[in-house]
């Protein structure tokens, strides 16, 4: 599915994770300078060259950094000074670039961890359900441990995981990273069955020619400032895109 073919509509009162201004860093060494960011309907892209900022901009809008300046806000809930437990019971789950899944557990144990916020268990039992609808590989797989799974299985049992939280907002950090290329494109589907499934995406990747394809919105960071921000179909021109890209308009 190429952007244009899913275009999103914005709906009115959809909550969004909207970041402001965002100022954030490690130490003494400031990495964001500023940065505005928001999630969009279907998948929103973050590009830019390795140092730009992108991860720990995911790792400000999940409370793992926290953020010098600037505020985020779910919907009416304001998480500026949300640590990374209470950001995701607000509905914003991460999926970190291994996956983040326990090798030792059993596929199924690690569909019932991703529903460990939810207090009633049938509707957990319910999304591990719904989970298997969208990722059908896994139904089989239940009783083997995460280990025993291929990179791509493993890749479609953190995004079922994802889906139990029943989040709204999910933080993917390059998920295809150190997969073989043949794996890339399942990758890239299955960011789009998650969004079949009602979630808005905000996507780290490093492979930005296969993330274009199901990118509703794009942001390009460079040198920890904002460089693009608007639809896939404003970067026609390849010249522009690594232009921006690499930070140099």
């Amino acid at each position: 599915m190429t952007a244009s073919e899913s275009e999103s509509v914005e709906r009115p009162g959809r909550d969004r994770l909207v970041a402001e201004d965002i100022v954030t860093g490690y130490g003494s060494s400031e990495i964001l300078h500023g940065i505005s960011v928001q999630s969009h309907d279907g998948v929103t892209c973050i590009f830019g060259p390795n140092g730009s900022g992108k991860s720990t901009l995911i790792k400000a809008l999940n409370g793992i950094v926290p953020i010098w300046s600037g505020s985020v806000k779910y919907g009416d809930t304001d998480l500026t000074d949300y640590n990374a437990n209470q950001v995701v019971e607000s509905g914003i789950i991460t999926l970190p670039q291994d996956g983040g899944l326990f090798p030792n557990l059993t596929v199924r144990e690690n569909l019932r961890m991703g529903g460990y916020t939810v207090s009633d268990k049938s509707a957990v039992e319910d999304r591990i359900d719904e989970a298997l609808t969208a990722f059908p590989v896994l139904e089989n797989k239940l009783p083997n441990r995460a280990k025993s799974l291929s990179g791509g299985q493993q890749m479609m049992l953190s995004f079922a995981r994802a889906m139990v939280s029943d989040s709204d907002v999910y933080l993917l950090d390059e998920p295809s990273a150190g997969l073989a290329p043949t794996l890339v494109d399942d990758v890239i589907e299955q960011v789009r069955t998650l969004v079949d499934h009602g979630a808005q995406i905000m996507l780290v990747e490093q492979n930005v020619r296969a993330a274009l394809r199901i990118a509703d919105h794009v942001y390009i960071l460079a040198q920890g400032e904002k460089q693009f921000d608007g639809p896939p179909a404003d970067l026609s021109e390849e010249d522009e895109l690594i232009e921006l890209y690499l930070g140099l308009s």
